[in-house]
């Protein structure tokens, strides 16, 4: 056991010896990592994103179905072909108190777009952002944009004021290890305060009283605490120190659920899980000159080394989908054919090897996360593996997702795990724009191998303003098809979704993989 963990431990013994069993209305949520910090611009991780939204709200958000529906804007309406003028809702306060108006909107969503912006690419194609008066705002776009509200789900508002007392009206990246005030305080609106947080260990909200909309859940108190161990969290869980964990560990889903009082959750999900892959000039292994990835011959070669039925069988327990290409099928833009699995071929792997130049094969470094996707570590384990079968050397480190993402972001190593859920947008132009486009600007800003192809670029810049349903999936296809024959990423599968909780907790499980709280209820 970690010291955190057993922190957690001693510390909810404790509380709930003091409270003679739990609160209904506390929600005491596991899971396999922390948060990032308070900021909800600081970085691009789902999962501190959607915790944060419980603090900080957007102008429009998803319900339970994932359809848009009014936030903090009740209405808006499209005054020309790139500009559109939103309402604002009247009578909102932030939690400090402050009025919420139409200057708090314009701050943050400049601070959003600003060229320093880690989420700078979900607002991609805004030119400026306007206050009409108190309660209205109006966006400039470069043109058409079928997706902006989809974009602004993830777009939460800042108090301007509180922003700027603060020296905070500028972003920080926080997957670069970037501080400021917001790390670790927070202002929003949303139907939680935050209340205190000691990374690592415990951060705990409480609920808003004082929240404009009509409150479906019944908690007073959420308390999130991380914990790395899978074993660690499924025990908390079954010992009635947790209300629910998630991600609930696959390895585990019939002893959870022969447990009195305990149910999974499990259902399929949009997060694709792949490898990134360092296309510079260098390798970051010390051990090879130059970089073979670099050549096509040599990353098709990859895909023929790795058993997808082995990974979906053994190592996700037959719960995960096989993917060829970077969406899962629910999202738009997916296409059967793109999807297709390379055939399981060892001998075909080593021939492509040896006519790249490869035949002893190669070295690399592979960094996988250890508390970030659903038995991350263990598939990655088993790639380096399969590699090994056709002689590439996968020198492979299991590190935090804080230190892996960072890591990935700044190119240290030569192929890293992500998943991508295509969130907020629910579309495949999430992949095209963030990490198959050439980075710069609001663009490729998740492609840190640096994968460049023209086409590709021309395809994404065409689907951003296309309001054809048709033509605008048969450009997202094309794009797709190119990615996959160049193996731009190396996809692996679509992550089922696995929540456990107590009987007693009703909450909606949303493909997102979103847990929403202030849709939950403890009965």
């Amino acid at each position: 056991m970690t010291p955190r963990n057993f922190l957690f431990t001693a510390t909810s013994a404790l509380a709930i010896a003091c409270a003679g069993g739990a609160q209904a209305e506390t929600f005491r949520l596991g899971t396999n990592g922390d948060l990032y910090g308070l900021d909800p611009h600081s970085m691009t991780d789902s999962f501190t994103v959607s915790f944060l939204n419980h603090v900080y709200e957007a102008l429009v958000r998803y319900d339970a179905d994932l359809k848009i529906e009014p936030a903090l804007a009740t209405s808006w309406e499209q005054i020309d072909e790139t500009t559109v003028r939103y309402t604002l809702r009247e009578g909102i306060k932030f939690h400090d108190g402050q009025d919420f108006s139409a200057e708090d909107v314009v701050a943050s969503v400049k601070r959003a777009a600003h060229e320093d912006s880690p989420i700078r690419g979900n607002i991609a194609g805004l030119v400026d952002a306007k206050m009409v008066d108190e309660m209205t705002v109006d966006l400039m776009l470069d043109g058409p944009n079928p997706l902006l509200n989809n974009f602004l789900t993830n777009v939460l508002i800042f108090d301007s004021g509180w922003l700027e007392e603060h020296d905070a009206l500028d972003p920080i990246d926080a997957q670069k290890g970037e501080e400021g005030y917001t790390t670790s305080n927070a202002n929003g609106t949303g139907p939680f305060r935050f209340e205190s947080r000691t990374p690592d260990a415990q951060t705990v909200l409480t609920v808003n009283e004082s929240w404009w909309d009509e409150p479906q859940h019944n908690l007073t108190r959420i308390e999130l605490n991380p914990i790395n161990s899978d074993a660690t969290r499924v025990a908390a869980m079954l010992s009635g120190e947790l209300d629910m964990i998630f991600p609930s560990p696959l390895q585990d889903a019939k002893r959870i659920e022969s447990t009195d009082g305990m149910h999974v959750l499990e259902a399929p999900g949009l997060r694709a899980i792949m490898m990134g892959i360092n296309m510079s000039d260098k390798s970051n292994n010390p051990n090879q000159d130059g970089n073979p990835l670099q050549k096509v011959e040599v990353r098709q070669a990859l895909v023929h080394a790795i058993s997808y039925d082995l990974l979906r069988d053994k190592i996700m327990r037959g719960k995960s989908r096989n993917l060829g290409g970077l969406v899962a099928p629910q999202v738009p833009g997916f296409d059967e054919g793109v999807d297709a699995i390379p055939a399981y071929d060892l001998e075909k792997a080593k021939q492509m090897l040896a006519d790249a130049g490869y035949p002893e094969g190669f070295s690399l470094n592979m960094n996988c996360p250890n508390d970030r996707y659903v038995n991350d570590a263990a598939i990655c384990q088993a790639l380096a593996a399969m590699f090994a079968r056709v002689g590439v050397k996968a020198d492979l480190t299991a590190e935090t997702k804080a230190i892996h993402f960072e890591r990935a972001r700044a190119n240290e190593t030569d192929m890293f795990m992500l998943g991508w859920a295509t969130l907020p947008m629910l579309d495949g132009y999430s992949v095209l724009s963030a990490m198959l486009h050439t980075p710069g600007g609001q663009m490729g800003t998740w492609n840190p191998g640096g994968y460049s192809n023209a086409e590709v670029d021309r395809l994404t810049q065409a689907v951003a303003t296309e309001l054809d349903a048709e033509k605008r999936h048969e450009m997202m296809v094309e794009a797709f098809r190119i990615a996959d024959e160049e193996v731009a990423w190396l996809p692996l599968h679509a992550q089922p979704l696995s929540w456990a909780a107590r009987d007693a907790v009703k909450i909606p499980q949303t493909a997102d993989d979103k847990p929403r709280l202030w849709l939950a209820r403890i009965e």
